[in-house]
């Protein structure tokens, strides 16, 4: 009867764990689709003036519109877009009235050698952003060739003299030759939870359905002998 009852805890008690784990991967989905449409909110929001200093926290996807003039060099960040290929995020210092920010320009294919930068007084509508795309694995950016691995904001202001203000462009008051917008979405924010849950769920059901079986196999055994 001991045998019977630890069989029964083990067969009911690991479902119910899984279960619970997979309720727990529903919740987070909740809550990460919850963080996503916020983030949407704040990313479509009507642009305003640039803080006089932004904070990376409040201040994270918020829209602005800022007016200045490109000054100094253009520093690469290697990326891939699909069905393009690899290319470059063009990061340019820009003077404005009060600053000296960063402005993510956008992208260019790898073979698009000599990219002009616009001249004069350029307004640019974006939003501000300090992504998080560097870990221990991250290469060292290579300053012969100008190739940068990740937007560090910090790494990347210390390298232009500019503040650790980085807007990413949505609409440029003017041409920008080949560049092409990436403007801040909400596209790379990872949301397996739903996957997750599944595969829970479906452990859950295999667990159980395997412990049944097996205890219906020792009663028959039982009888038969």
């Amino acid at each position: 009867m001991s045998r019977v009852l630890f069989l029964i805890i083990v067969g009911f008690g690991g479902a119910a764990i899984l279960l619970s784990l997979g309720v727990w991967q529903m919740q987070r989905l909740a809550w990460k689709e919850a963080l996503i449409a916020d983030i949407n909110t704040r990313i479509l929001a009507d642009p305003v003036t640039l803080p006089a200093q932004p904070d990376p926290q409040t201040d994270a996807f918020l829209p602005v519109t800022v007016t200045g003039a490109f000054d100094g060099d253009t520093l690469r960040v290697l990326v891939s877009q699909k069905e393009v290929g690899a290319g470059y995020r063009l990061i340019t210092a820009m003077e404005t009235v009060n600053d000296r920010i960063l402005v993510d320009r956008g992208f260019v294919a790898v073979d698009d050698k000599g990219v002009a930068t616009p001249e004069g007084l350029v307004t640019v509508t974006g939003n501000l952003h300090w992504p998080q795309e560097t870990d221990q694995f991250t290469p060292e950016a290579d300053f012969d060739l100008n190739i940068w691995f990740a937007r560090d904001v910090d790494d990347l202001a210390a390298a232009l003299a500019a503040e650790p203000i980085l807007v990413v462009a949505r609409d440029l008051s003017v041409p920008d030759s080949v560049v092409t917008p990436l403007p801040v979405d909400t596209s790379r924010i990872p949301n397996d939870h739903l996957n997750y849950a599944i595969t829970w769920f479906s452990l859950a059901a295999i667990w159980l359905a395997m412990s049944i079986l097996f205890m219906r196999r020792r009663r028959g055994a039982k009888l038969e002998s």
